[in-house]
C-alpha cells in the first residue's frame, strides 16, 4: 500500500532526498506522494521529523 502525506507536512524536503523512487514531488502547500509510484518502502516515514506521512488507505 503507497503512503500520502498529512496537512501537518512542514514541507522540509527530507522525504523528497530519502525516496528511491522519485515518488515524491512538492504540492502546494504541502509535498505529495505519486501512489503509482511509492514502492511501500516507507525510507520517507523514517525521515519525516513531523511524523506527517502514513500508509494511504
Amino acid at each position: 500500500m503507497a503512503h500520502k502525506i498529512l496537512d501537518t507536512c512542514t514541507a522540509c524536503g527530507d522525504c523528497i532526498d530519502e525516496c528511491p523512487t522519485g515518488a515524491i514531488e512538492e504540492g502546494d502547500p504541502i509535498y505529495k506522494i505519486d501512489p503509482d509510484l511509492c514502492t511501500d518502502c516507507a525510507m520517507c516515514v523514517e525521515v519525516c521529523p513531523t511524523n506527517s506521512i502514513v500508509e494511504a488507505e
